[in-house]
């Protein structure tokens, strides 16, 4: 029992945690130093769930880009969203390669908290000198897989922030513009990782060893609560600002380094 609870936390810690511009995975890592160590392929898949929120919330944007690949603006949209994954895909390995893992480690985490706070209130005092912009460009799909690597790479710095912003910089200074990309962006992302650390589980011999039922439990509670999350975080950017989150990172920044 008191397992099952642990990983219903750590799934609803995942839901919200997953596209506010906070940091999943930092958020993750410093849950389980209280609640437990657990499995890559577990962490990877409450992820997909969250992400699975994004395919529920944008199924008739999907099904109609894919309906009508032929339109030009589908086929520009569709073209720049594969860029956006296969430089993720080359960069993840690339990083693989080098031996870039995720650090068990809280200190790294709060850094990259304080520090994505600080960059949130530069980002946001650019984009409010520009004239909001929704225009999907090359260069917002070539910075956008590029931060999604940055993120896969340094905890605390948070995929939906990086992609965000990073979108935001690169000219897409509209909010929920460059929400809809980051977001989008995500679907292939996550579950192509998910998929990674399966077969990297089958390859090893672990798919016995793993609690295959804590993964089921996490992933379907890291899904509802996403779904709420990001149907609240789209109608929020409407009208608001990122800078609250980057308060809240900076504080439970210090807060962290004070305890480390």
């Amino acid at each position: 029992m008191q397992n099952t609870i642990e990983v219903i936390l750590l799934g609803i810690i995942e839901g919200i945690t997953e596209f506010l511009p906070i940091s999943s995975t930092g958020h993750l890592l410093i849950a389980e130093h209280w609640l437990g160590r657990r499995s890559d392929l577990f962490n990877v898949a409450i992820q997909a769930g969250a992400i699975l929120a994004v395919v529920v919330i944008y199924w008739q944007r999907l099904w109609s880009m894919v309906l009508h690949l032929g339109r030009p603006e589908n086929r520009d949209y569709f073209l720049k969203l594969s860029a956006a994954f296969l430089i993720t895909v080359v960069g993840g390995l690339v990083a693989q390669r080098l031996g870039l893992e995720l650090p068990d480690t809280i200190a790294p985490v709060a850094w990259a908290l304080v520090i994505g706070g600080l960059v949130i209130f530069g980002v946001e005092a650019y984009a409010s000198r520009q004239t909001p912009s929704d225009r999907l460009t090359w260069s917002v799909a070539i910075w956008v897989g590029l931060a999604q690597v940055l993120a896969a790479v340094f905890p605390g710095t948070s995929r939906s922030a990086a992609t965000i912003f990073a979108a935001m910089l690169a000219g897409m200074t509209s909010r929920p513009a460059a929400a809809d990309f980051a977001f989008l962006v995500g679907i292939p992302t996550m579950f192509a990782a998910t998929a990674y650390e399966a077969y990297d589980l089958y390859e090893s011999g672990g798919m016995q060893q793993e609690n295959w039922s804590d993964v089921a439990i996490g992933f379907v509670v890291s899904a509802v609560v996403a779904v709420i999350v990001v149907k609240w975080l789209l109608r929020y950017i409407q009208t608001h600002r990122f800078t609250p989150f980057a308060w809240y990172r900076i504080a439970a920044g210090a807060v962290l380094l004070a305890l480390a």
